[in-house]
């Protein structure tokens, strides 16, 4: 059984910036890729960024230039900074993972419960 749990969000002024920080744990063989998606109020779920196993990173449009994210594999961990936040950029975001436990010989995707980010002055 695995779990992957996200944290640091909360209210920022615009302009603003927040880390978010996501852990997987469990009985973990391996991760490939990790990510961040957003799903704001009325809207459907978006890719934010993603980062494979290797370092490699991709971002969505909206977002490039201002968030970064990063991976600590030893920790098993999937960050997010976020610089120069927009009332736009609120939303719930989840963290996803493509964890192979020890159980299966195969990678199964595993999403976090969310964290509400809301920029607002």
């Amino acid at each position: 059984q695995v779990q992957v749990v996200e944290s640091g969000g909360g209210l920022v002024q615009p302009g603003g910036s927040l880390r978010l920080s996501c852990a997987a744990s469990g009985s973990i063989f391996s991760i490939n890729a990790m990510g961040w998606y957003r799903q704001a109020s009325g809207k459907e779920r978006e890719l934010v960024a993603v980062i494979t196993s290797g370092g490699r990173t991709n971002y969505a449009d909206f977002v490039k230039g201002r968030f970064t994210i990063s991976r600590d594999n030893a920790k098993n961990t999937v960050y997010l900074q976020m610089n120069s936040l927009k009332p736009e950029d609120t939303a719930v975001y989840y963290c996803n993972a493509e964890i192979r436990p020890y159980s299966r010989n195969s990678y199964t995707t595993n999403w976090g419960q969310g964290t509400q980010v809301t920029v607002s002055s």
